[in-house]
């Protein structure tokens, strides 16, 4: 980079560029957002406009010909994340790819390898291990006063994109080929990244129940995964379109020597419950959620400025989003199957 500030297009103007991505550029001192890209000419102007890019472009490959341009983010419908990521990367950007990273195995191991080739990083939108109380949470595990984790469940539901995405029912979600999943790809890969990570143990075996329930869309609006990780602790993982009105996006652990529930609490962002009677209930910060009140700054795009800055890369890069991913392919197999899958890492 020529210039002490990273100059950024983003690729994708829907509800996620517009509600994350571009904002939390916005905020930043160091960057400046160069391009944005959307097939709709309309939506891209006005977005544009609303963040002061210099150029709103229809064209993917238009908008990677820019050499000033530093770094991407890849805010497409699940199907084009990795062809996209991979034609930038091979450009020379370093990439942002909102999850699920890709919709197989191959294409992420690809799109992992074309970062290595090019020597650029590749980091994958999981926001959820970012937040204040799942960084709080993980600093007290580590402390080892709870013990194990035996079992957990963990949690992740909304009312639909129907509520959240720019073009509301006709959304994209609701499209089989765009999307290739419903819930478990939109929340439930979040959920399968912090689990592992939160407990710091990689899930090794998932069993599912996958269905339509509700919405007439021809994807799943509801999934729950039972897991179990390498080291043997056995949880849930429930992702959801239906949970009207309210959304829950919650976490609790039960361990050997007490409880922890994260965002489960309407006042405390963790309470723990130890054994002994002991009680700590530690107010920190706010779950993320697409409604009034909730976290309003994600860390995704500091925590993607700051490792190119300095150098020294991310933390949730494309092997950690590849991880996820494959927890949700083995649900999927597992849901069809009925049979428990392994996750080969």
């Amino acid at each position: 980079m020529t210039t002490n500030k990273l100059r950024v297009g983003v690729i994708g103007c829907g509800a996620i560029a517009q509600r994350r991505h571009l904002p939390e550029y916005l905020a930043r001192h160091d960057v400046e957002i160069v391009a944005v890209c959307d097939f709709s000419e309309e939506r891209a102007n006005q977005v544009k406009e609303q963040f002061g890019a210099q150029y709103a472009i229809t064209s993917t490959e238009q908008l990677l010909a820019f050499d000033e341009i530093d770094a991407v983010s890849v805010c497409t419908p699940n199907q084009f994340h990795a062809a996209v990521s991979i034609q930038a990367m091979k450009a020379g950007k370093h990439v942002l790819c909102e999850k699920p990273m890709a919709t197989t195995i191959e294409e992420a191991r690809e799109m992992v390898k074309a970062a290595e080739e090019n020597g650029v990083y590749l980091m994958v939108g999981h926001n959820q291990r970012l937040m204040p109380v799942h960084q709080k949470a993980k600093e007290m595990l580590k402390l080892g006063k709870l013990g194990k984790v035996l079992t957990f469940a963990t949690t992740f539901g909304h009312s639909g994109p129907e509520n959240w995405s720019v073009d509301g029912a006709k959304s994209w979600f609701f499209n089989k080929d765009q999307a290739f999943v419903g819930a478990m790809g939109d929340l439930g890969v979040h959920k399968a990244d912090l689990i592992a990570w939160l407990i710091d143990d990689p899930i090794a075996e998932v069993s599912a129940l996958v269905g339509t329930l509700h919405k007439e869309i021809p994807i799943d609006d509801n999934a729950i995964f039972l897991l179990k990780t390498s080291g043997g602790s056995i949880g849930t993982l429930t992702a959801s379109w239906t949970y009207y009105p309210n959304e829950v996006n919650s976490t609790i652990l039960y361990c050997e020597r007490g409880t922890m529930k994260i965002g489960a609490d309407p006042v405390y962002g963790i309470v723990v419950e130890y054994a002994d009677g002991v009680k700590e209930h530690i107010e920190i910060g706010k779950i993320q959620t697409n409604s009034e009140g909730g976290q309003t700054n994600s860390g995704v795009i500091d925590h993607f400025v700051e490792g190119i800055l300095s150098g020294e890369g991310h933390e949730i890069n494309g092997l950690e989003g590849l991880r996820a991913l494959e927890v949700i392919l083995a649900g999927v197999e597992a849901a069809k199957s009925g049979q428990i899958r392994k996750v080969s890492h």
